[in-house]
């Protein structure tokens, strides 16, 4: 009812497609921008792409023309395509919904878990959902 949640991903050979979707519920979804983070072994998170209220998008360089950020009104879900994937990409994609959105972010670690995660208080994060690409 109140939670970011997500879906998709998976794993795939280099050069393959993915999908990651982001459901959050209508108040945020009318209201936030959306952005995707991932986090891979060793990094920071990263931020990956950013979609506005009035669809307006931005990418980091190293996914531009490659990943595609989208809404779907109709199920106020956020989508991310990923194309032409790389091994680089591989890492745990988080959703979020919010305004203020940095580049880089240290993640946490969830208490009980230690399981990393990207999360601050000033955004409302989805669990995550991890993408492999193999070489």
């Amino acid at each position: 009812e109140g939670e970011v949640m997500q879906s998709g991903g998976g794993s795939v050979q280099a050069g393959g497609s993915l999908t990651a979707a982001c459901r959050t519920p209508n108040r945020m979804y009318s209201t936030a921008d959306i952005a995707w983070y991932r986090l891979a072994p060793g990094n920071e998170c990263e931020f990956v792409a950013r979609i506005d209220l009035g669809s307006r998008t931005e990418y980091a360089d190293s996914v531009r023309g490659r990943f595609t950020i989208s809404r779907d009104d109709s199920n106020d879900s956020v989508y991310l395509r990923m194309d032409n994937l790389n091994p680089e990409d591989t890492g745990v994609y988080f959703c979020a919904a919010g305004f203020g959105f940095p580049a880089r972010m240290r993640h946490i670690e969830a208490p009980g878990t230690g399981a990393k995660l990207c999360q601050d208080e000033a955004n409302f994060w989805g669990q995550g959902t991890q993408v492999t690409v193999s070489s």
